[in-house]
């Protein structure tokens, strides 16, 4: 039976009511809307659809299917895209600089999209990185009813009789580079082929799968929507689920920052680091809370990830990935027994309509599946992801633990402006066992953009140096980074920081343990360095890049690009 939609509070009155609107509603008309739809609420359906990487190639079918769900539940779908910039093919070169910037203008250009046009509600389809926070931050922004979806995750590739991510490939790339006998040219090419299989975004929990977690532990996505991988037809099950949802919403005004409370926030930080997740969500999680008015830095995350038992054996720093996940329960198995150890606030309502602890309610624990420990019996009592602070990181860092059997690191400086000449030096071997590796001036201003550093990182775990040496950087890590590996080092190099006042030699401790990342300098020493210190200019002086580092703040703070709820005049959900 076709509901009759009261429009006088919908922003999309503003385009479908009144003889003022008749040209507005030509346009509709032409696009084969019938009078009975133009009178329906009109839903977003935003997805990052492109040809860049496998991570979006399947989200235009599970957008279509969200239109489907939609139109079930009496609403009108509009869908549209975005762009991406996919991590994996950024890496290790300028494109990289292009990543962290997408998630702000993901988030700008679906809000541009849906003030511009009134639609009433949203449904976000993203499968890369940053598209996935940049996605959640529009909707919280917004505020009007919205669910999130998860496109999928890649199927692992098979080589050799194992299962193979994309971080395989880059580790052999640095084996490779050593001359590793076991990794010949033939051997390589032979990998890159099967690495990958199909759509799907990189299958370890890596960025793409950590906030797909954060997604459903937040409550802004369908519990288990991020479960099954892209290929899966059965996904769209869940996509036309996403889409009915979002007209419930929409029918019971329940709205992002409804769900998205501080206590939402601490169970995504917990859900991260009990799954061992990438050390970009002490990036995503800040830029999201500063959209809604919710205090939560890194200070904040870091809080939750100390008392955070580590309990799902994921890559990188453990042995399966996102399908194995997903096939044992995934996030509401993951939650289950979080919510039995008291570690998650089972209050918190989702888009579902109903509460965490009513979503868990039928959700029994499994103990025959070997990927999820219960929470009482974990992998490690310490959360897979740990800040620190210290005289090298007033403003903090962050570290991913997960894997890493020694926790403690001293050594001298080895100190490279950018990532290209440290990737140089590793590449020809030009460092030594127990060096500090420093890269700076890739922070959000510095370089601008900053850049993660698998390609780094990856090279120096396959030469087999992953535990014998530490990296330090005030830019990223991929979530597919593993060993002694130190991010977001913050204030950054160009805003005069102690990373960009650190020399080759001066001692560096860092204690993951104690949280602790120091320089063996005085403030005095520091202090007269600092008078000696000049800015960088950086290569960009115009365009996109040289706009985001004019805008950009810290990343204890998410690198956010404008003043966030503290500026808000008003709601668009309420025009």
């Amino acid at each position: 039976m076709t509901k009759t939609w009261d429009k006088s509070r919908l922003p999309s009155r503003h385009v479908t009511e009144g003889p003022e609107r008749a040209p507005h509603r030509s346009y509709l008309y032409a696009m084969g809307l019938s009078t009975a739809d133009i009178k329906k609420p009109f839903v977003g359906v935003a997805s990052c659809w492109n040809e860049a990487a496998p991570c979006n190639t399947a989200l235009m079918r599970q957008a279509h299917a969200v239109s489907d769900g939609v139109k079930a539940a009496d609403g009108t779908p509009r869908e549209f895209c975005t762009i991406t910039v996919t991590d994996g093919i950024a890496m290790g070169h300028e494109g990289m600089r292009s990543s962290l910037v997408s998630r702000d203008w993901i988030a700008d250009t679906v809000e541009l999209t849906m003030r511009g046009h009134a639609y009433d509600a949203l449904v976000g389809v993203a499968g890369c990185d940053k598209s996935l926070p940049g996605m959640m931050m529009a909707m919280l922004r917004l505020n009007v009813p919205s669910v999130f979806l998860y496109g999928g995750s890649i199927l692992p590739g098979q080589f050799e009789g194992k299962d193979v991510t994309v971080l395989d490939v880059f580790e052999a790339v640095g084996a490779h580079a050593a001359g590793s006998n076991d990794m010949s040219d033939e051997k390589l090419a032979a990998l890159e082929k099967l690495a990958c299989p199909g759509d799907g975004a990189c299958g370890g929990q890596f960025t793409a799968n950590t906030m797909a977690c954060v997604s459903e532990a937040i409550g802004l996505a369908l519990p288990l929507s991020s479960a099954l991988p892209a290929p899966y037809l059965n996904r769209d099950e869940y996509a036309v689920a996403s889409g009915e949802a979002a007209m419930r919403m929409l029918e019971m005004n329940i709205r992002p920052r409804d769900i998205c409370t501080r206590e939402a926030f601490e169970n995504a930080a917990v859900v991260v680091a009990a799954t061992g997740g990438s050390t970009n969500a002490g990036l995503h999680l800040p830029a999201m809370a500063h959209e809604c008015g919710v205090k939560f830095d890194l200070k904040d995350v870091a809080e939750i990830f100390a008392k955070t038992p580590y309990i799902a054996d994921l890559k990188p720093g453990g042995n399966f990935v996102a399908k194995d996940f997903g096939e044992a329960g995934g996030v509401p198995m993951l939650m289950r027994t979080l919510m039995d150890e008291g570690l998650i606030h089972g209050d918190c309502i989702t888009v579902t309509g109903k509460t965490v602890a009513e979503n868990l309610a039928d959700v029994v624990f499994d103990d025959d599946q070997k990927v999820i420990y219960r929470a009482n019996k974990p992998i490690s009592p310490d959360g897979g992801v740990v800040g620190l602070w210290g005289s090298l990181a007033p403003d903090g860092a962050i570290v991913k633990v997960a894997g890493l059997e020694k926790l403690q690191f001293s050594g001298p400086a080895r100190v490279f402006d950018g990532e290209e000449a440290c990737f140089q030096a590793v590449t020809n071997r030009e460092y030594n066992e127990g060096d500090v590796l420093v890269i700076r001036y890739e922070g959000p201003k510095g370089g601008p953009g900053m850049r993660e550093m698998l390609s780094t990182t990856a090279a120096i775990y396959g030469q087999g140096m992953g535990d014998k040496v530490a990296l330090i950087t005030d830019g990223r890590f991929s979530g597919a980074t593993r060993g002694f590996c130190i991010g977001h080092v913050g204030p950054e190099a160009q805003e005069g920081g102690p990373i960009g006042l650190i020399e080759d030699g001066d001692m560096i401790t860092i204690d993951a343990q104690k949280g602790t990342i120091d320089v063996r300098l005085t403030p005095a020493e520091l202090e007269d360095r600092k008078r000696k210190w000049a800015p960088r200019k950086t290569a960009y002086g115009s365009g996109t890049l040289s706009k985001f580092a004019k805008l950009v703040g810290p990343a204890h703070l998410g690198a956010t690009t404008h003043e966030g709820f503290a500026g808000e005049r008003h709601v668009y959900a309420d025009i």
